[in-house]
């Protein structure tokens, strides 16, 4: 019940990031994404890896998303003059990185589903921004941002399972 409600909550804030976003409203994606984060920080049984992930998570987002909105591949509604990604984004990589301990454990035990999960479900998720709400528009030609978008989502689904696999490891180890 706790994965259901993880995952629903995610998609809670992609919304409301999204949407907010096209409105002109960043903020409100930024604040969904908060109250999702310490809802499930609070809920976590693990809160150091959690916080590491949404750490890391955050500067996955400014380094893929701000590369792709610097070179001209993505260009994001509602940027934020002097950051390289919006922070509407950043709070979508923070709310996603609580997934990773909960509802997309799974993905933890298994690199190879968590590259397949990253390169096409990101694209998806992004395409899905861009032609259903216009939060996000690819520059043409789309494909070398779908290209992108999966390399860049698909190592880094792989390196954070894999941050929260070793540190979950970690934390478990006797003193």
């Amino acid at each position: 019940m706790r994965a259901l409600a993880n995952i629903i909550g995610y998609q809670c804030v992609w919304f409301a990031a999204v949407l907010g976003a096209v409105h002109g409203r960043w903020w409100s994606g930024v604040t969904a994404a908060c109250a999702f984060v310490l809802a499930q920080w609070i809920a976590s049984r693990d809160r150091r890896v959690d916080t590491c992930l949404v750490v890391c998570a955050v500067l996955a987002g400014i380094v893929l998303d701000g590369t792709l909105a610097a070179s001209g591949v993505l260009r994001y509604a509602s940027p934020q003059p002097g950051l390289a990604a919006p922070l509407w984004i950043l709070a979508l990589w923070a709310a996603f990185a609580m997934t990773i301990n909960h509802s997309l454990a799974f993905l933890k035990n298994s690199p190879i589903a968590a590259l397949v999960f990253g390169g096409i479900g990101a694209p998806l998720a992004y395409f899905a921004a861009a032609r259903g709400f216009g939060a996000v528009e690819f520059i043409a030609p789309a494909w070398r941002g779908a290209v992108a978008l999966a390399a860049g989502w698909a190592i880094a689904l792989v390196l954070l399972t894999f941050l929260a696999r070793r540190s979950t490891i970690a934390a478990q180890a006797p003193v």
